[in-house]
């Protein structure tokens, strides 16, 4: 089983050497959706050249039904043959219109920010801690899977883990053949929810292998009669799914992030770039919390097991999973705002333009805090707070020239419109909760 392409071979040789007769080549609009063409081997040689064609205005790339077709080149190196099809190879694609790479496309924004790290010398690497749950659905809605995983606190119960021992050893062991070096498996801290952690990458790869994984995690799901799901916080009373991103900087094999001399191991680049991450803070929320539930995750003061552990001050520490920043060791920090409904080729791209704004301009985070903010952080009123609906999270993006700029005015303005219609929607929906709370008046 491979997960990259040689780069001496193209599409149509690798598919004769490894029995594929499809590929899925596949593209991430601005909302996250994946879209795909299933494509025989035999024709796959024109496609790598020229790219297949979406008609764009029949997904979120902000094109009317007047607009050229676009075309989806595959990244021959993103090739991962899928583990439970192996005739089937899948390929990360990115959208190109008239013959130019599509501005708004997600991949090719993010690849345009990453040139101007690796241009100054730099590469960008990053692992995200993917969690999700696993639930049945029945005539009175979606329940967690497992009817015996109750327990107040569930984080870490070996009892629930292993009652999903064969989803889970399932999933690593495909992630295992596609050399994903998975390395870590646990059941989280909400009822039904996991997370499998695996080895960190170059930014580009880690953004292609979580969409996939988001794909393989449904997929099997579905074999087994179940729905997994990413949503940032489906059940109100449980924590919700983050997908923290663990970053560092690399340069001639070495990770400049790290000093064994500085704060925590920390460089002063690593600070720089810290810095800038929080300084853009509340500008990053709104693609990387994107949804009106991720709000509900954001904004939630406890769950059922004691503790939200999402965010809500713009606040850095140690070892210490109440900030937004967190480093847990040295050379690398994690970003713990982004949700599972994050697309991360835009939240990595905003993420990376941000960190760059504060190594160009040697921002300073200030001194950490050692507190537990989530008892704590309102004693601290020169904190800011992270927005606490999407409405205000799409304002303060509206206001972050930086991360509008990278965006690009195209994405920006498509990216907008499409939350502010999905607000509107919100806003005149009228929930059983309304209905129960106001029915008397």
């Amino acid at each position: 089983m491979v997960s990259t392409l040689p780069r001496d071979r193209s599409l149509t040789e690798v598919a004769d050497e490894l029995n594929l007769d499809f590929f899925l080549v596949s593209y991430t609009d601005l909302l996250g959706g994946t879209r795909a063409k299933l494509v025989p081997a035999a024709k796959i040689a024109a496609v790598e050249s020229d790219g297949a064609c979406f008609a764009p205005f029949a997904s979120n790339l902000g094109l009317g039904p007047d607009a050229h077709d676009i075309a989806a080149i595959p990244d021959p190196h993103s090739l991962i043959v899928l583990p439970w099809q192996p005739n089937v190879g899948w390929l990360a694609s990115d959208a190109y219109l008239d013959g130019e790479p599509f501005a708004a496309s997600p991949r090719v924004l993010f690849k345009r920010v990453l040139k101007q790290f690796e241009d100054l010398g730099y590469s960008y690497k990053t692992g995200v801690e993917a969690e999700f749950f696993l639930l049945k659905q029945t005539e009175h809605g979606y329940q967690i899977a497992d009817s015996k995983d109750t327990a107040v606190r569930p984080c870490y119960d070996q009892l629930n883990l292993m009652r999903q021992f064969d989803f889970i050893a399932t999933l690593v062991g495909y992630m295992e053949q596609l050399g994903w070096e998975p390395y870590q498996c646990d059941h989280e801290d909400a009822n039904g929810q996991f997370e499998i952690n695996w080895t960190y990458n170059e930014a580009l790869v880690t953004a292609d292998r979580h969409v996939f994984f988001k794909y393989m995690v449904k997929t099997l799901a579905e074999q087994r009669g179940l729905t997994a799901t990413f949503m940032p916080k489906p059940f109100s009373h449980l924590t919700g799914n983050g997908a923290h991103l663990h970053m560092s900087a690399w340069s001639n094999g070495d990770n400049v992030f790290a000093d064994p001399t500085g704060e925590l191991g920390l460089s002063t680049l690593g600070y720089e770039f810290l810095a800038g991450v929080l300084a853009h803070a509340r500008g990053l929320s709104a693609i990387c919390t994107p949804t009106v539930t991720s709000y509900k995750r954001l904004g939630a003061s406890t769950s059922v097991s004691g503790s939200c552990w999402a965010p809500r001050y713009v606040s850095y520490g140690g070892n210490n999973r109440t900030h937004l920043i967190r480093i847990p060791e040295a050379g690398r920090f994690e970003f713990r705002l982004a949700d599972g409904a994050a697309n991360l080729y835009l939240a990595q791209a905003g993420i990376l333009a941000a960190g760059l704004d504060g190594m160009h301009h040697h921002l300073q985070p200030g001194e950490r805090l050692d507190e537990n903010m989530f008892v704590r952080g309102s004693e601290f009123p020169n904190l800011e707070t992270l927005p606490t609906n999407l409405l205000e999270g799409l304002k303060c993006l509206e206001q972050d020239s930086l991360i509008m700029s990278t965006l690009g005015e195209s994405a920006a303005k498509t990216f907008l419109d499409f939350k502010y219609q999905e607000w509107d929607a919100y806003s005149m929906a009228v929930t059983p909760w309304e209905l129960e709370q106001y029915i008397n008046c």
